[in-house]
């Protein structure tokens, strides 16, 4: 009785043992240090975890805020309206404006140039061009919008070729631009025509190998000429060469005529409405390929131009319909015509089309005075409202897309300001298949540049998407198997000894750099590979069924043998048997490839239609799976080793083997951390980046299959970001797909959470 009061805290102690505790003034000093200790924890962590909710909405908000003016509208905006700058009676056939927005040109009906201050319409300067008098032009072309090129056909079957060009000078430290014509085919007409019939439509093209012009007679001829000059490095004399040749005339009468600037194609326009495509790769061999109806019967084609880089061409109608055209080759390698799309319809007949400079866009004018801006790749019709109360005659673009110059037919020229800074930009070009330039067919394709301004960028997100995905299933594929078990087997099997140098070593692997790993793979793993891959496969199907045979022949062993080896350790007997079955399967390699794939396995498997890469998917599976393995093997075998001992000593004690267990009770009650451990690491290698961008060639394909290489949404911000233009569309677009991966990576995490909540939920009561 003496001993239970002596033990109870509620009483106190003997004397002999009260100066061991504390006194009451500190242990209320302990208590309040404790309560301290426990607030700073509590609000710590409070705060870090609302800074890091903060710090990923900031994300979140500057992403969105680059990616947000991809969605600014086009507009125009009405600047100045003056008189045309041409003589009286004359019409305006071209427009053209200088890079500074400064001055710009307007070519007349009557053979005259007149070069204007856009700001007031004030004439800089006139240039009468060089018409032998009693010869009256009778047509006019412009070649594609970066020549500065133009050419007037005249009655006498000749044509005149100018190029405005714009000197610039900086007297006292002040831009002047002196504006000119060149003449590179000579000041005199240069014949077209043999016979010297009135030209009714002429076009004109330079190309590497000199000007091809086509013409139509007044007669229904079609003439075609190359021609091509040389200037003489001594005297400097320039002499012209020229072959002119005479195309069959297409069925119905002909009205207007174009060639592209590979000087292979003329395309001819019919009264009916249909559209002649002509192959002139070989003059003398000239055909008449195809003919297609443009606009439906009792239409008419009134307006025609070719995008930058003539590879497409645009009619429109005198329906107001507006329709894109170009050449793809077909399975017999021959060209044809294909219809790549139709823009929004105007509601009056087109009457002019200038296309962008550098960009798939165009403007469109008609007879009721609106404007249409349209852009070719994306498929949007950008703008289209009335500018003007008269039909418009022409329109004149600035290189650098802020300003617009307008004539209409009642003589008055409209300077107005222009915003498209991303007509690129919609979801169809995006996520949806895209009928590119030269395709046959829509795809999903990523090329955002090249060495011309007549590249058609292609931005789909769909092959960087499914890059992303491929490289985390296949990395996923090698990872996860291997961290689960491994977890699984070091935290329940293994003896604890070996535990505490496996559990560290396997976590410090996560130290090593990915670029090491990338650089490894790229340069020594994929070449490896390549070389021994009956080898590879070998192994991956071999290597479990030895683990398998091995521990059904080791169970069969005596328990004086199996005693040998200390509980835990059993996984040492492995060892020598991973060791020599690689050895075999290595060096038997070439022998397996001998007599089964022809002395050459990745031969056999173009062969049979599978083509290889050297940096594909199964290289990045084992090198990024190496990398993910730490991730997913740390959190899974915490989760295992956690799991409450009575639970396992309870199922155990009930007669359970160990294995039995293992499935009915460990992982059950680590299901939510073992799910987790799969969550992290498969965001750890969606996210991934120098391993992917070293090892995989990094080329955006739309193939899932195992030999292809990827490029994935990380690898393609990490290459392209600094060789973009800063607010371009394009560097808008890499903004767009760092957002896209970051939401794949929240929704991702955001579902496993919950899904982890809810099994924990489920298995609490275990």
């Amino acid at each position: 009785m003496n001993e239970s009061v002596a033990a109870s805290p509620e009483r106190g102690v003997p004397g002999a043992q009260q100066g061991l505790l504390p006194s009451g003034r500190h242990r209320a000093r302990l208590r309040r240090w404790r309560a301290f200790k426990d607030s700073a924890a509590r609000y710590g962590i409070g705060t870090a975890g609302v800074g890091v909710v903060i710090a990923l909405g900031l994300i979140f908000v500057y992403l969105f805020s680059e990616v947000l003016p991809l969605l600014t509208p086009a507009d125009v905006k009405p600047l100045q309206r003056y008189e045309l700058p041409v003589e009286s009676g004359a019409q305006p056939v071209y427009l053209s404006m200088e890079r500074y927005e400064e001055l710009g040109v307007v070519f007349s009906d009557q053979g005259e140039v007149s070069f204007f201050e856009t700001g007031s319409g004030k004439v800089r300067e006139r240039i009468p061009l060089p018409i032998p008098e009693g010869v009256e032009v009778t047509a006019f072309s412009h070649a594609e919008t970066g020549q500065n090129l133009a050419v007037y056909g005249l009655s006498d079957g000749r044509i005149l070729v100018g190029r405005h060009t714009y000197g610039l000078t900086y007297p006292d430290d002040r831009r002047y631009i002196d504006p000119g014509i060149e003449y590179p085919l000579g000041k005199a007409p240069l014949e077209l025509d043999p016979q010297g019939r009135s030209l009714k439509a002429v076009a004109i093209q330079e190309g590497n190998n000199g000007f091809a012009v086509a013409a139509i007679t007044a007669d229904q001829r079609l003439v075609f000429s190359l021609i091509t000059t040389s200037t003489n490095l001594f005297t400097g004399e320039t002499t012209t060469e020229r072959d002119t040749y005479t195309l069959s005339a297409p069925p119905d009468r002909m009205r207007d005529v174009l060639v592209t600037e590979d000087h292979r194609a003329v395309y001819v326009i019919g009264d009916s409405g249909s559209l002649h495509y002509y192959d002139v790769t070989h003059p003398q061999q000239s055909l008449l390929r195809e003919s297609r109806q443009v606009v439906p019967e009792g239409e008419e084609i009134t307006a025609t131009a070719f995008l930058v880089g003539t590879r497409s061409l645009i009619t429109g109608g005198s329906d107001g319909s507006l329709d894109q055209w170009f050449l793809a080759r077909g399975e017999d390698n021959v060209r044809r015509l294909v219809h790549a799309r139709s823009f929004e319809d105007h509601e009056a007949a087109i009457t002019t089309i200038a296309p962008e400079k550098s960009r798939k866009g165009f403007y469109a004018g008609d007879a009721s005075g609106s404007l249409g801006i349209h852009y070719a790749t994306s498929d949007r019709t950008l703008f289209l409202e009335p500018v003007a109360d008269a039909p418009i005659k022409a329109i004149g673009v600035s290189p650098v897309y802020e300003a617009l110059l307008v004539a209409t037919e009642d003589g008055a020229v409209r300077f107005m300001g222009l915003r498209n800074p991303h007509p690129e930009y919609s979801l169809k070009a995006l996520w949806g298949q895209v009928l590119y330039e030269g395709y046959e067919e829509p795809v999903y394709k990523w090329q955002s540049s090249s060495a011309s301004n007549e590249f058609e960028p292609k931005f789909s997100l769909v092959p960087l998407t499914l890059g992303t995905l491929k490289a985390a299933f296949f990395a996923m594929l090698f990872a996860m198997p291997l961290g689960l078990m491994g977890a699984i087997y070091t935290a329940y099997f293994m003896h604890s000894s070996v535990r505490g140098f496996v559990k560290p070593t396997v976590e410090i692997m996560e130290a090593m750099p990915t670029v090491i790993l990338g650089f490894l793979a790229g340069l020594w793993l994929a070449p490896f590979v390549e070389n021994h891959l009956p080898a590879v496969f070998s192994i991956l199907l071999l290597m479990p069924l030895a683990m398998i045979l091995t521990g059904l022949g080791w169970s069969r062993l005596p328990d004086a043998i199996r005693r040998r080896v200390p509980a835990g350790l059993e996984m040492l007997v492995l060892v020598p048997v991973v060791i020599l079955l690689g050895w075999v399967c290595v060096a038997l390699s070439p022998v397996v490839e001998l007599l089964f794939f022809g002395g050459n396995m990745r031969q056999w498997f173009t062969d049979i239609g599978i083509n290889y890469d050297q940096r594909n998917a199964l290289v990045v599976g084992m090198a990024m799976g190496f990398a993910v393995i730490p991730t997913i093997f740390s959190i899974a075998e915490d989760a295992v080793f956690n799991v409450p001992r009575h639970l396992t000593q309870g199922s155990l004690a009930l007669g359970a083997t160990a294995w039995q267990t293992v499935v009915g009770v460990v992982l059950p009650t680590a299901s939510p951390g073992m799910f987790a451990a799969v969550m992290m690491g498969f965001g750890r290698a969606v996210g991934e980046t120098m391993i992917v961008l070293m090892a995989t060639g990094n080329t955006p394909v739309m193939d899932f299959s195992l030999f292809s290489g990827m490029r994935t949404l990380s690898a393609n911000v990490a290459v392209e970001m600094p060789e973009t233009a800063v607010g371009s569309t394009h560097y808008r677009i890499l903004f767009l797909s760092a957002l896209v991966l970051l939401v794949i990576t929240f929704i991702v995490n955001t579902a496993s959470e919950i899904i982890r909540q809810r099994l924990r939920q489920r298995y609490s009561n275990l």
